[in-house]
């Protein structure tokens, strides 16, 4: 799972499990203090994007063989790159082709206004892979006419039309991802993971009727296809060479058989075999082996994620977006972080979780610092900072699970500037010392403890399905949640101090609880627009944690709901009370998730974690408005350039910038266009 962001960043902070901990999740509303640099980390502003650049530091430091092996493994995780476009919406790659051979021949009056809106609706499109918003899920709106874009089609020749244009303009496939209660989810959402007429209900008597050959090691179902209705009949296309994606899978495996030959350990090398037998037969079983083997090889300096993982784009959480990190291990930090995960077991023997559902043996946990050196589809342009996988509960429970930290990305957010939120919306001069202080190790720590302890946390009851099935649309807020309320139940506890982590754990535990519930409460609101629901995942587990605490705390007046000077403001009066609530609502968390209580889960989410104060809301909107850096944050790869020699042998792989965003997603359009416009 994927961790998204962190509370420090500007505004945008995120976890994985593969969390898609998400770089977008807590918003940054602090102030960053840049570090000395003549690296330009920040690449252009639009909308309510901001684009950055990061550097991959130690590339020098490789051998040219593990250099080579980062090349390819970047090579491949491109080749599928138009695969998350086609899932994102069915005419994402249609409408994208259009709109760039529009921008690329286009010759006349680019000072216009129109053209302008015309050129942030595209780059808006490129950020988002498609045309509805990365992170809210709605349609994204153009501010040109269908008249202007009309003449822009015929001014360069393009043909775009049909549904493919009306949509555009129009109210239809308004949601990519509708997680709203109380609809068929499946039917009113656009995502691209099912045909037309597949229902909900369609959907659920379809896997309920599969049967995994090992009732205790669950096959991923749905995992790697789309599910369509043919002739009244459901039948799954599956992602493969030959089948679904064929011609991008393709190039992907190819890529992966070039880095397979420079592998730097027989068990790495083996899993990318496993990985190549995967994507040439669609197996669901040789993706558990591959799992398996993935997680075990852990030697060496490099290391990727590549595949059809995270679930979050399917309304009912059984379909994997495709994704790929490359990543370079950094062993100082991994070192100095190697703590967590020695001690896996102690936090898990002294949480507040039933006895029958901690596990007995922690087994398999592993955590690293790592550099990044190239991303795409899921992960591209906007990033997780921190990433735990495999998602399998029972491989997390045999065999274990790698959680890595995206240090440079993490490192590009600090330096990118900060936009001076933090004293709008912190309570008194306390809360933003605190956070000053103290904050981005707070930030880091959770990050660390959401990745390694919380998502390895806990275990099923015998029999419980997976969260998928049990817990429906309402399983990855309740993952998202259920890991960060570990993350925040231990940062408030002197073992960290213990551990050699802070120089004073309570402090840094109140800058944590402060960051969370002035985020929960607040800040993140900027990213809805007045009178919207929430419904992303990761924002709508901040609020339904922090909305719980809130309330049950009142008798006790644990967080008081300030208003001053017309402004309203929470402070935390008792954070030994708060840190005793957050145990609570864990406990209740996973006795949720293992014993697979729909009802309690629904009744959590919908009651505490959807709808929105509107008189705050709307309040927090005005109070943002002097703020003008954008609220999410995305990021332009580093481009690898082999050189060759006579004999075409690669002697050199060196590290450039691209010229800048436009520049680098057109280029991507051109080599890497692997699929057509219809699948």
């Amino acid at each position: 799972m994927k961790l998204k962001s962190i509370f420090v960043i500007c505004l945008v902070t995120v976890f994985a499990w593969s969390c898609k901990n998400d770089a977008q999740e807590t918003v940054k509303e602090e102030k960053v203090e840049k570090k000395a640099t003549d690296f330009d980390f920040n690449v252009e502003q639009f909308a309510d994007i901001k684009i950055l650049r990061y550097q991959i530091p130690g590339w020098d430091n490789l051998t040219l063989k593990e250099q080579k092996l980062v090349y390819y493994l970047t090579q491949a995780g491109l080749a599928g790159r138009d695969i998350m476009w086609d899932q994102n919406y069915r005419h994402n790659l249609k409408i994208r082709k259009a709109l760039e051979n529009v921008y690329t021949n286009y010759s006349g009056d680019k000072n216009a206004e129109d053209w302008k809106a015309f050129e942030v609706y595209l780059k808006r499109v490129w950020f988002s892979n498609g045309i509805h918003h990365h992170y809210s899920n709605d349609k994204l709106k153009p501010e040109f006419s269908k008249e202007y874009l009309n003449e822009l089609l015929l001014a360069t020749k393009t043909k775009l039309d049909g549904e493919a244009f009306d949509v555009i303009f129009n109210d239809e496939d308004a949601k990519k991802v509708n997680q709203a209660k109380g609809v068929d989810n499946v039917a009113l959402s656009a995502v691209n993971f099912y045909g037309p007429n597949v229902t909900n209900a369609d959907v659920e008597k379809f896997y309920a009727a599969k049967k995994s050959p090992d009732a205790n090691r669950p096959l991923s179902y749905g995992l790697n296809s789309q599910l369509v209705k043919e002739d009244g009949v459901l039948k799954e296309r599956v992602y493969k060479s030959g089948g679904l994606y064929g011609s991008a899978i393709d190039e992907i495996v190819k890529w992966l058989e070039k880095a397979q030959g420079v592998a730097e350990n027989k068990a790495q090398g083996d899993a990318i075999g496993l990985l190549i037998q995967y994507y040439n037969t669609g197996d669901l079983q040789t993706w558990d082996d591959y799992n398996v083997a993935w997680t075990a090889a852990t030697a060496g300096n490099v290391d990727y994620i590549n595949s059809f993982i995270e679930v979050y784009n399917d309304p009912l959480g059984y379909r994997g977006s495709y994704e790929t990190i490359v990543q370079i291990n950094d062993f100082d930090m991994s070192k100095k972080m190697k703590v967590l995960s020695d001690n896996a077991q102690w936090f898990e023997d002294n949480s507040p979780l039933m006895d029958a559902h901690k596990k007995d043996s922690v087994v398999g946990v592993t955590y690293k610092v790592v550099t990044v050196a190239g991303e795409a589809g899921d992960a591209s342009p906007s990033t997780p900072i921190g990433v735990n996988l495999p998602n399998a509960n029972w491989i997390r429970k045999e065999v274990g699970s790698k959680s890595v930290s995206l240090g440079n990305i993490i490192n590009a957010y600090n330096n990118s500037g900060g936009s001076g939120r933090l004293k709008e919306f912190v309570h008194d001069e306390e809360e933003f010392k605190l956070e000053e202080q103290y904050g981005k190790l707070a930030d880091k720590l959770h990050t660390a403890l959401h990745e390694v302890i919380g998502h390895a946390s806990g275990q099923l009851n015998p029999g419980v399905g997976e969260t998928k099935e049990t817990l429906k649309n309402y399983a990855s807020t309740l993952e998202e949640g259920r890991a960060d309320l570990v993350g925040l139940y231990y940062l408030y506890d002197s073992k960290l101090q213990e551990l050699g982590l802070v120089e004073d754990w309570k402090k840094v535990g109140m800058a944590a609880y402060d960051g969370y519930i002035r985020n929960g409460l607040m800040t993140q609101l900027i990213r809805l627009n007045l009178g919207d629901d929430v419904e992303e995942a990761h924002m709508r587990n901040r609020q339904w944690v922090s909305a719980w605490v809130f309330e049950k705390g009142k008798a006790d007046n644990v967080i008081e709901k300030v208003s001053k000077d017309g402004k309203t403001y929470y402070n935390i009066n008792d954070y030994d009370k708060l840190h005793e609530l957050f145990g609570q609502l864990l406990r209740e968390t996973q006795r949720i998730k293992s014993e697979g209580d729909f009802a309690a889960c629904e009744a959590l989410v919908e009651g505490y974690g959807v709808k929105v104060d509107q008189a705050l809301h709307a309040e927090i909107l005005e109070r943002n408005k002097q703020f003008t850096s954008a609220p999410y944050s995305g990021f332009v790869n580093p481009v690898l350039v082999p050189e060759m020699n006579d004999k075409g042998e690669i002697t050199a792989i060196k590290v450039t910038q691209p010229v800048g965003f436009p520049e680098q997603m057109l280029e991507y359009s051109k080599t890497y266009n692997h699929l057509p416009e219809v699948n």
